[in-house]
């Protein structure tokens, strides 16, 4: 079926789904928090560390023992590798974690998802070319569309201490490097082994503060059916996805697309956890809808 589906509407694809799961995952993360009392830091290590191994047995499968250490017999892809995961991959995740402990998860989202606007400013300037007038536009749509989802129109809602603005603009500096950097080493290696090795990289370096062994007093069957659904679905396969949609789409219209991850997370909130959705909010999803209309039918690259 694959030989149907044109390269740039499979990396589409490919993003639109990572953007679900991450905001399926966000849900149920918050019940875990909220009604199970797990610690932030905990499911990261956790969720990081399963994927991880998950995805180096996969790489391993496909690519055999010598394609899965290739990385590694090359010091400065190495390098790139260790940057990637601590800066990148695990960079994104805490900061964003921090940013909605020292502020609220409204706030967070707003701010990390300035990411994708920073992107599309680094490769003009790289590039020495503007985005083109849809790719402008999506900006636009998905700041203003961003904004009234998570507040829905009450700006009260923002609330901006110094470190929650801090680790918030973290979380879009991290985005954007997330997405950006690992482009070379996803051609060259693939995307199971990079994203593997760099998940399990962040569980190894969290779980200096939030071992594993150090187990929540949570629900045992209804927990860890929430943590395995995060650890698979919004963890192990929206990263994969992510990262290997940047083999088809323009690093900026990956980070554009990603913005669905929030609408998501609300329209799962409503059926899950009974939220309702405002006016503002509704209005709010409608404009990241259309940002991503835009986005398909944009055949330009930055």
């Amino acid at each position: 079926m694959n030989q149907f589906i044109r390269p740039r509407h499979k990396g589409i694809l490919m993003v639109l789904t990572a953007a679900i799961l991450w905001g399926l995952s966000g849900t149920a993360a918050q019940v875990l928090f909220s009604v199970d009392a797990v610690h932030p830091g905990w499911l990261v290590t956790i969720r990081m560390g399963i994927a991880g191994v998950l995805l180096l047995i996969a790489s391993g499968v496909r690519q055999g023992f010598y394609g899965l250490f290739a990385v590694w017999r090359h010091p400065a892809q190495s390098g790139r590798l260790l940057v990637y995961a601590l800066l990148g991959l695990l960079g994104v995740q805490y900061s964003y974690l921090a940013a909605i402990a020292y502020s609220n998860a409204a706030t967070a989202t707003l701010l990390q998802y300035i990411g994708p606007t920073l992107i599309m400013l680094y490769l003009a300037v790289r590039s020495g070319r503007l985005p083109s007038l849809r790719e402008g536009l999506a900006v636009i749509f998905t700041l203003i569309g961003t904004a009234l989802l998570v507040t829905n129109g009450d700006m009260q809602r923002v609330n901006v201490s110094r470190l929650g603005l801090i680790w918030g603009l973290l979380s879009a500096v991290t985005l954007a490097f997330y997405t950006v950097f690992p482009e070379r080493l996803l051609h060259r290696f693939g995307s199971l082994a990079i994203v593997g090795w760099s998940m399990v990289l962040g569980a190894l370096v969290m779980s200096f503060r939030d071992p594993p062994w150090r187990v929540a007093p949570f629900s045992v069957v209804h927990g860890w059916l929430l943590i395995m659904f995060i650890a698979l679905f919004g963890t192990l396969l929206a990263f994969f996805f992510y990262s290997a949609s940047l083999r088809y789409l323009t690093p900026a219209q990956v980070g554009l697309l990603a913005t669905v991850e929030p609408l998501a997370a609300t329209v799962a909130a409503m059926l899950i956890l009974n939220v309702r959705l405002g006016m503002f909010a509704i209005f709010g999803g409608l404009l990241i809808l259309l940002s991503v209309m835009l986005l398909t039918r944009s055949s330009r690259a930055i």
